[in-house]
């Protein structure tokens, strides 16, 4: 469906989305930077001139000169500093051969990630792991299930992955409720992978973590599972190959040591 926010933001302009519920307002809104505060506010006031109630959950400086960076109900926007241009779509870094990302939205979505305890978390991991991994998911998804058979070789390339809920129906849907199941089982690792074998897992109800997961998850822009975040914040996309997850998170530790 459209995600409500932006489509009374920008008016005429659709922006599809998986079926999902509109996300909560978050908190997190950043404080402009010294000297930053004049463009923010003209930032501000021009989006306020489509909608008089946009609120932005983060705003800062973009990856790139002449732009500010927005997050509104987990997307990310780009507005010219003097307020004239507006980009929805997010720019790709060649050089990086990634999303052009700032490092002030990375903070906002290592603050998101968070808020989610590590003990609500169904974790995958070898004894000494070398790089961590969030990643929300489906049950029921294709890709899920096939990031799911590869559990055993991300292990072995030195992964951990931890496992955050994500059901794409929505709250409420059946998806839901079975993740429920999965989240309230004695054993949630052996619960996610009879779920994601397509082996009934019994149903349960108790104090879960899922809606909140998946709240969060809303928050930070996810529109299809599996979504796969790095430590530092960056999202590495959805399915990817073991070797191509390892080589993903090799470049970035060799960005971040590297002067």
């Amino acid at each position: 469906m459209l995600r409500i926010a932006i489509a009374a933001l920008l008016g005429a302009i659709s922006l599809t989305a998986c079926a999902q519920q509109k996300a909560p307002e978050t908190a997190a809104t950043a404080t402009p930077a010294a000297g930053e505060g004049a463009v923010d506010k003209r930032v501000r006031d021009a989006l306020r001139q489509l909608d008089p109630n946009f609120s932005p959950d983060y705003i800062g400086a973009a990856p790139f000169a002449g732009f500010r960076e927005v997050v509104v109900s987990g997307q990310v926007l780009y507005v010219s500093d003097d307020g004239r241009y507006l980009m929805q779509a997010q720019p790709y870094d060649i050089g990086k051969r990634a999303l052009a990302t700032s490092e002030g939205l990375l903070a906002y979505r290592r603050k998101l990630l968070a808020t989610l305890p590590h003990s609500d978390r169904i974790v995958f991991a070898p004894p000494n792991a070398k790089y961590t991994v969030s990643v929300f998911t489906d049950i029921e998804c294709g890709y899920c299930r096939k990031l799911h058979q590869d559990i055993a070789e991300l292990n072995r390339q030195g992964i951990a992955v931890e496992y955050l809920a994500f059901p794409r129906m929505g709250l409420g849907s059946k998806d839901h409720t079975d993740m429920i199941s999965v989240w309230c089982a004695s054993d949630r690792k052996a619960a996610l992978t009879a779920a994601k074998s397509d082996r009934p897992v019994e149903a349960k109800n108790c104090t879960n973590p899922v809606a909140m997961q998946y709240n969060v998850g809303q928050q930070l822009g996810i529109s299809g599972t599996p979504a796969i975040f790095a430590a530092d914040g960056t999202q590495l996309g959805g399915y990817l190959p073991p070797a191509q997850l390892k080589a993903a998170l090799e470049r970035m530790s060799g960005a971040a040591g590297s002067p």
